[in-house]
């Protein structure tokens, strides 16, 4: 309507609908007004050229924006350029370029209608992502980032805090809408929840609003993502405050500190000739003072409100309020960039090279009767660096680059709130960087510098527990569940457990694999020690035994028994004792070799002895009948013989054994136990059958035999000992198989030792203790005498 600051309006502007003075959006029509003079004045941008503007209001609706831009499009004289030789300052031709409107709903409305004459149409707050689709919107640019950006903004924000139960509130627009609707698929994709998805409705009843704030306490979500205009945000907040519930954080376009603009803004005035043709002063006015200017211009009526008339000494620079207030200059410098911008698309366009040009032909535009196709062209090649350091330029949808700011609201103590730039968000970042960067330390969450608030349906799983989802709810709603033994997790909110290496075991507190503990039968264990004691007091009674025989060699009970088989007895129930020690300690190669043969290769020495001592008793008995010469085939040679022929087969075998498959040292870790067990393993599990089985062999011939002898004359009555000494061999070593088979770990090396001890303490008892009996305590029975007399037996 206005054509240059000088010149009056055209017609008289209907009367606003508007229920409300807007001081944010009137300032950012004065931001463009100043633009344009600022062009206009310094000539330099577009010399002899003077950019001329038509101001309508849309009263943030669909319906009043459409009107508007159908009045544009209608009326003979739009906005528009002054020729360069045009003498009579006034705008002509069709309008070449809108900028607006405010709101992304209005701007779908208003892009589809102008899209259709190719009207270039330049948003500086639009940011639905929907407008990037220039299949609809051909003609739609904006200076404003879509909110495609935005919600990738907030996607990296609420990984950065690790949030994952996030509320969602939309007004019930285009912009709030498409925002939030995006946003919720990002997060999902992230694996976070929505813990509610809300609309402000347009009436925003405090019913509504206040059933939102209910639904958000029992969400028990602390972070609520709002996309909504001005005014569903304010009456959202409002009713938060009544309720306690604060807000502290949220992205803004760029800012910049416009020189000049805050004195521009300033200079209005009811005084100033040109208030009569500025139809929104007189509203604003009264809206900043609260009071009625009465009659200014030809066909206003005195509106008598209540309010007091207006003294005339009011001044704009005596209050404060967002119309003055240029601290924060985001919306409004996004303003001055689409001014700017077509600006310098008109600057581009005058200089085209004729034959050189863009269009039909190579023709340039004709720049005294510019076409809006034709502009729309080079609006959209847009590219320069403005005084403020900032790159403008569009890319294929029309959108610029996505910066902004991270800023913290923070409560001064004085009750103001201070808006402080914690961080950025740059889209432009190159590739390896962090798109949004934040100072932490600057950060106040609801006045105090507290930690970062957690929003979470469930608690955070610290390390060594995993996350179990809860049925039916949420996969953001889950329990910790403490990894079971032998696995780990070391790392918050672990979906799973990582189970151990064989070798390793879990701590207590789950977090970390550790060594298994090596377990083997050790001399230093209480196991260990008693075995040990009990190995070298068999050793030192055997060793007593010898030398009571040693001291009593010529008495009768010790040589009526062989003494010399007696004494091999000895000394091989003596080395059984100290066998049983190859069995303690850390296995090794040579541990595990030495004291498998060497048990074998001892006990069938031990046996071996005992067999030669039956024989002997039963030759004997025969050698007393008449006519019989058997003994000479079992004297003290032919003993030695089968003593040494017994051995000699188990050492064969053990030699074999050695060779083909010997013992060795052996990891058992069983995966449900946290020790690791060290023992011997066979080998050959048939080498080691064949020699306890020759064992066993020899010691149930030696049973058989004495058996038999058992009820011989009295002066041979041994045999009944070793009857009784190998019941208890047995035994013991037929018990020994299924305990060693069914021990865990170092106890079969235990029953192992203790069936060892068991069979030598028997044989040790059984033969020799009746003997030393008699010789310590009795001498008057140890005599050849008493010995070949009747019933010497039954007290032997």
């Amino acid at each position: 309507m206005v054509v240059e600051p000088s010149l009056s309006f055209t017609s008289r502007p209907p009367p606003t609908h508007c229920t409300r003075f807007n001081f944010r959006t009137f300032r950012w029509m004065q931001t463009m007004i100043f633009a344009i003079e600022e062009i206009n004045k310094e000539a330099k941008l577009i010399p002899n050229i003077t950019l001329g503007y038509k101001i309508y209001d849309s009263c943030s609706t669909p319906h009043q924006a459409l009107k508007a831009a159908m009045e544009l499009m209608g009326s003979e004289k739009g906005s528009g350029v002054k020729g360069e030789t045009g003498g009579n300052g006034t705008c002509h031709g069709t309008v070449p370029a809108v900028i607006g409107d405010g709101g992304s709903t209005q701007s779908l409305v208003v892009a589809r209608f102008l899209g259709v004459f190719q009207v270039p149409q330049v948003s500086y707050f639009s940011s639905c992502a929907c407008l990037s689709d220039k299949n609809q919107f051909p003609a739609f640019l904006r200076t404003m980032p879509s909110d495609f950006f935005q919600v990738d903004a907030l996607i990296q924000l609420v990984q950065h805090f690790g949030w994952t139960w996030v509320g969602v509130i939309a007004g019930d627009d285009a912009y709030g809408r498409g925002g939030a609707n995006i946003f919720a698929d990002e997060v999902r994709k992230l694996g976070a929840c929505i813990a509610l998805h809300e609309i402000i409705p347009k009436n925003r009843g405090q019913a509504a609003i206040s059933s939102i704030i209910s639904k958000i306490r029992s969400s028990g979500t602390r972070v609520i993502l709002v996309f909504a205009v001005e005014q569903d945000t304010a009456a959202l907040f409002d009713e938060a405050l009544r309720h306690d519930t604060t807000g502290s954080m949220g992205f803004a376009i760029r800012r910049a500190n416009i020189p000049g603009l805050q004195e521009f803004l300033l200079r209005l005035h009811p005084s100033n000739p040109d208030a009569l043709s500025d139809p929104f002063l007189v509203p604003f006015w009264e809206e900043v003072f609260q009071c009625n200017l009465g009659l200014l211009a030809e066909g206003t009526e005195l509106k008598d409100e209540g309010k007091p008339s207006c003294s005339g000494e009011e001044e704009l620079g005596n209050v404060t309020n967002i119309y003055s207030d240029v601290s924060q200059l985001r919306i409004s410098y996004n303003v001055y960039k689409a001014v700017y911008a077509i600006s310098h698309a008109i600057k581009t366009m005058r200089s085209c090279v004729k034959g050189k040009g863009p269009f039909p032909l190579q023709a340039c535009a004709d720049i005294d009767n510019i076409q809006p196709w034709q502009l729309l062209h080079y609006i959209k090649q847009v590219e320069y660096l403005n005084s403020f350091g900032d790159e403008t330029k569009f890319d294929e949808n029309g959108d610029p680059a996505a910066i902004y700011d991270l800023v913290n609201w923070q409560l001064r103590p004085n009750g103001e709130m201070e808006f402080v730039t914690i961080g950025k968000f740059d889209e432009t970042t190159i590739v390896g960087k962090q798109k949004l960067q934040i100072q932490e330390q600057r950060i106040v969450w609801n006045g105090n510098k507290t930690e970062v608030p957690l929003s979470v349906c469930s608690s955070i799983c610290p390390p060594g527990t995993r996350k179990a989802i809860r049925p039916h709810f949420p996969i953001c709603c889950h329990d910790c569940v403490v990894c079971t033994a032998g696995e780990i997790s070391n790392q918050t909110d672990a979906i799973e457990c990582v189970r151990c290496l064989p070798e390793f075991w879990s701590n207590d507190e789950r977090t970390v694999c550790i060594s298994k503990q090596v377990e083997f039968l050790s001399f230093s264990d209480t196991m260990g020690i008693t075995l040990m004691a009990i190995s070298l007091i068999g050793c030192f009674c055997t060793c007593v035994v010898v030398l009571i025989f040693s001291c009593h060699r010529n008495t009768a009970i010790v040589r009526a028994n062989n003494s010399e088989l007696s004494f091999l007895l000895l000394f091989s129930l003596a080395l059984c004792f100290l066998c049983s020690l190859t069995f303690i300690g850390r296995p090794s190669e040579w541990s595990c070799m030495l004291k498998h043969t060497a048990f074998g290769i001892i006990f069938v020495l031990c046996i071996s002895c005992i067999l030669g001592k039956t024989i002997v008793v039963l030759m004997a008995f025969r050698a007393t009948l008449p006519g019989s010469n058997v003994m000479k085939w079992f004297g003290p040679a032919q003993q030695k013989a089968i003593i040494t022929f017994c051995t000699l087969v188990q050492v064969i075998i053990c030699t074999v054994w050695l060779v083909v498959a010997p013992p060795k040292p052996q990891k058992l870790m069983p995966r449900e136990s946290a020790i690791v067990i060290l023992m011997c393993d066979e080998g050959s599990p048939v080498a080691f059958a064949l020699v306890l089985g020759y064992i066993g062999l020899l010691a149930c011939l030696c049973l058989l035999l004495a058996f038999l002898a058992r009820k011989l004359p009295d002066n041979f009555n041994e045999a009944r000992l070793i009857t009784f000494s190998m019941l208890i061999f047995c035994a013991v070593w037929v018990a020994f198989v299924p305990a060693y088979i069914s021990s865990p770990g170092k106890y079969s090396t235990v029953t192992e030792v203790f069936a060892i001890l068991a069979s030598s303490y028997g044989l040790l008892g059984c033969i020799f203790a009746p003997k030393c009996y008699i010789i310590l305590l009795r001498p008057e029975k140890n005599t050849r005498k008493y010995l070949m007399s009747k019933g010497s037996s039954d007290k032997f």
